[in-house]
């Protein structure tokens, strides 16, 4: 049995971040979770409502850009492993502000990456075990043609976009890390995840809230691109293998085994969002103004748009590497994980409308203090 761990998680509030919590706390409640999240806007509290009253949990309010701050964590929580999930990773954001992207994710990971190496390798008190698990993506490598095989862990880096850039260059540092100063380091790069809590600037709850609201849902270009999906819960299931029996100084990539085009994707949404309203004669009274609530095809919203500069085409995942070694199988198929999201977005109204509308900001503002 492990013995138990005190995890530094950063970027905890957010999407993935705060689904890996709340699985890590159902499966290792032992361990003691802290979590370092900045709230940016796609940061939210609500996302860790079901883990907040547990006595091995601490929530920090703080920016891996702060240097003082992860010292003083590591030092005060004597962290001895660090999952690494804060990011900037919106590529249509990177094209327009590129500056953040290289702030956190290549200053931010660095910052990580000194204080781990002066709490647990140059300290003598430092740990007997420790590990920095990087959570990176799958767009460091680049884009596939139609025939090319999938992305596996050898096939080099040609990032494409901003974000991808500055994730490749955190990948590459904390490889740095292990090769040059001997740190316990792993990696994982995760294909297009989707699931609960996503923060709807993502295509799948884009789509739904616009679906719902009867606002257009728009499509780069001619909707061919293809992405190879992954529910959030599967990642999670993922990067607990990778953590517990990853070897050492290795990279593993998570994959879904579900290639979509981006328009088929919106296409199957429209027809599951037909199906639930003529299922539950409630959501058309709830949500009046989709298409579905008069009884109209949620497809007509459809509206393809200007391409994104330096689309890439096509991602795939292969994860032979991970089912092989660490016997890692997403559980959900496409269409079951997105079953479970659909879901979960129609009876969440209060929390899509609150973190697209900014009152959770305001929340924050009077009943939070940046102090704890």
């Amino acid at each position: 049995m492990t013995a138990a761990r005190k995890v530094l998680v950063t970027g905890g509030a957010g999407f993935i971040g705060a689904n890996f919590v709340r699985y890590w706390s159902e499966c290792y409640p032992s361990d003691r979770i802290i979590v370092l999240d900045a709230l940016t806007y796609a940061g939210n509290l609500a996302n860790l409502e079901s883990v907040a009253a547990g006595d091995n949990y601490r929530f920090v309010h703080g920016n891996i850009l702060d240097v003082a701050t992860i010292d003083e964590l590591m030092l005060g929580e004597q962290v001895d492993t660090i999952v690494h999930f804060a990011a900037e990773s919106h590529v249509d954001r990177s094209i327009h502000e590129p500056d953040a992207f290289i702030q956190t994710n290549v200053i931010g990971t660095n910052n990580l990456l000194m204080a781990a190496r002066k709490h647990w390798i140059d300290s003598d008190s430092g740990p007997a075990a420790h590990l920095f698990h990087h959570v990176s993506t799958d767009e460091v490598y680049g884009t596939l043609g139609p025939d090319d095989p999938a992305f596996t862990e050898q096939t080099l880096y040609a990032p494409n976009s901003p974000y991808a850039a500055s994730k490749a260059a955190s990948d590459h540092l904390v490889r740095s890390y292990h090769h040059t100063f001997g740190m316990q380091v792993t990696t994982s790069n995760c294909s297009n995840n989707y699931g609960p809590y996503q923060f709807p600037e993502k295509l799948i709850p884009l789509m739904i809230v616009n679906a719902v609201t009867g606002k257009p849902l728009p499509v780069y270009g001619d909707g061919s691109n293809i992405r190879d999906w992954l529910y959030v819960e599967d990642h999670c299931r993922g990067i607990d293998r990778v953590i517990n029996q990853g070897q050492r100084g290795a990279t593993y990539n998570i994959g879904g085994n579900n290639e979509w085009r981006n328009i088929d994707i919106v296409n199957q949404l429209c027809k599951s969002i037909d199906a639930a309203f003529e299922a539950d004669d409630q959501l058309a009274a709830h949500f009046p103004d989709a298409p579905a609530a008069g009884g109209k095809k949620t497809e007509s919203l459809i509206t393809f748009v200007k391409d994104r500069l330096g689309h890439d085409w096509r991602y795939a995942i292969d994860a032979t590497l991970a089912e092989s070694e660490l016997g890692y199988k997403p559980l959900e198929s496409f269409e079951s994980g997105f079953q479970l999201t659909l879901n979960w977005m129609l009876q969440n109204e209060m929390w899509w409308r609150a973190v697209m509308d900014g009152s959770y900001r305001d929340w924050i503002s009077k009943n939070y203090s940046a102090d704890d």
